[in-house]
């Protein structure tokens, strides 16, 4: 595919352990595509049955939950290198439980999750590589996902600031460190009032605990010793 990024694809799990003239050839043999798409809009939605496994190229995107009331619960933040929709396509008679959407301008790389299984008609060398990458991002997804139920369990609102600022901290192996999400999403993210969050951030600010600017967070103590 033309001017695609394939440094990009090659740091991304479902692409680990390739070379880039490899995933040239094997996006052609998976019947790759790019798509484009505005911030807000959605890229699949509640219901919907899927095939295909996504790459986000460019922008970032939220996968989301949303009841009948409308109420909203951002499940994940996708960046750029990470994929999206792998359970659901592998499972494809299961209709889609959450919605994707953009959380800004986007740009996704498409690939037919038929053709990731199924081993291709010119036996390409790489396909069972592809495979095993494949597993090993449903199992590390279902590791994420309950860590998330790990901040969620947590009682009050600050608990569950820490417990999740804590594990970003740890994750990108610095105490100060940036994170996916605004203000609402990040309130989204954690199952709580954005206000009574913005004034639990305040609070804490204000002992001592945590600097921030936007998504930019710097924890000043350990979290042992809050």
């Amino acid at each position: 595919m033309e001017n695609i990024d394939l440094f990009l694809l090659k740091r991304s799990k479902l692409f680990n352990g390739t070379q880039e003239k490899e995933i040239a050839a094997m996006l052609s043999c998976l019947s790759a595509e790019r798509k484009k798409y505005d911030r807000d809009s959605y890229i699949l939605r509640l219901g919907e049955h899927v095939h295909l496994v996504g790459i986000v190229l460019s922008g970032r995107i939220n996968i989301v939950k949303e009841d009948y009331w409308g109420n909203r619960n951002i499940v994940a933040a996708v960046k750029p290198g990470m994929s999206f929709a792998e359970s659901y396509a592998c499972a494809a008679d299961i209709p889609l439980g959450v919605s994707v959407q953009a959380a800004v301008d986007a740009e996704v790389l498409w690939m037919d999750i038929r053709k990731i299984l199924c081993t291709c008609s010119s036996a390409c060398e790489f396909h069972n590589r592809l495979i095993q990458n494949l597993v090993s991002l449903l199992a590390s997804k279902n590791l994420l996902m309950n860590e998330k139920l790990t901040f969620l369990a947590q009682r009050s609102t600050r608990e569950k600031l820490l417990s999740y600022l804590s594990a970003e901290s740890m994750r990108q192996g610095n105490a100060a460190f940036e994170i996916p999400f605004d203000r609402q999403q990040l309130a989204d993210f954690l199952s709580v009032d954005r206000s009574a969050m913005s004034n639990e951030l305040s609070k804490m600010r204000k002992d001592g605990i945590v600097e921030y600017s936007k998504n930019h967070f710097t924890l000043l103590h350990d979290i042992e010793q809050i």
